[in-house]
């Protein structure tokens, strides 16, 4: 019990002799899920309700902006506390849909500003006036600009989707029977791992996290230099520029080899 990292046991074993490391792998698998999952799911009914308040507007879009700044006021984990109180051995699949149904409206209110930025444009309103149905204009005019927010948005809600439901398996608004990086930091918590100097019980999971988010940004700058179109466009002039310097480089160098000649020669 308590053994610290070895060839044995990589990440060290926990108070009743269990592998951290076999922990860790298998906890991966069910915050990735929560985490993924529930970030797609929350973008897509982000996009559903913000674009649709966005391109319709009137009625449709006071009553959706009225539901968005609901769950806006509402503070997010107190929601959720709430919410897992009332249901009883949750597993971090529930936790994850919980999330999802309440942690889309900040999404909602970008794509909601991106959509009306979009709508007012020309090619907007040549859709209207070629007779194109509302939903179409949606599904191909609107939406394909919004690849980068959309992306963006993914990338953030999975992020902070795998922190709630590790939030809340820490605080033990979970099944502590499931295995997940959230219910390993709950463990050792519960069995004062800090306190006895087991640092190798709580680092993995905990180091998994903030890896797992370093790496959810990164995408989402790769994601965003392909998609949006004023960092490709500087991206092709620091080449334009990079080429006219060998340019210039290599004909000054041509310039002084023709000097050098010609002065051998006159000698």
């Amino acid at each position: 019990m308590l053994q610290p990292p070895s060839a044995g046991h990589i990440f060290g074993t926990t108070s009743l002799g269990q592998d951290v490391f076999s922990q860790f792998i298998w906890g991966t698998r069910a915050t990735l899920i929560v985490g993924i999952g529930a970030g797609v799911l929350s973008t897509i009914i982000a996009v559903l309700i913000g674009v649709t308040a966005g391109y319709l507007g009137g009625v449709t879009d006071s009553i959706l902006n009225a539901i968005c700044n609901i769950f806006l006021v509402m503070p997010g984990l107190a929601l959720l506390i709430i919410i897992e109180s009332y249901v009883n051995n949750s597993t971090p699949y529930m936790n994850g849909l919980i999330i999802a149904l309440t942690g889309w409206a900040w999404g909602a209110r970008v794509m909601r500003s991106m959509a009306m930025t979009i709508a007012s444009r020309d090619y907007i309103a040549a859709a209207r006036l070629s007779g194109a149905s509302t939903f179409r204009i949606i599904l191909f005019e609107i939406v394909p600009n919004m690849t980068s927010v959309i992306a963006s948005n993914v990338m953030y809600a999975c992020l902070a989707a795998v922190l709630a439901e590790s939030g809340l398996a820490y605080l033990g608004f979970e099944n502590v029977a499931s295995t997940s990086w959230g219910t390993m930091l709950y463990w050792s918590s519960q069995n004062g791992a800090m306190i006895s100097g087991a640092w190798w019980w709580f680092v993995p999971p905990g180091l998994g996290i903030a890896l797992l988010g370093t790496s959810f940004a990164l995408m989402n700058f790769g994601i965003d230099q392909v998609t949006n179109p004023r960092l490709r466009t500087s991206r092709k002039k620091k080449d334009v520029q990079r080429l006219l310097k060998e340019l210039q480089k290599s004909q000054t160098k041509g310039v002084l080899t023709d000097g050098g000649q010609q002065t051998s020669v006159g000698n």
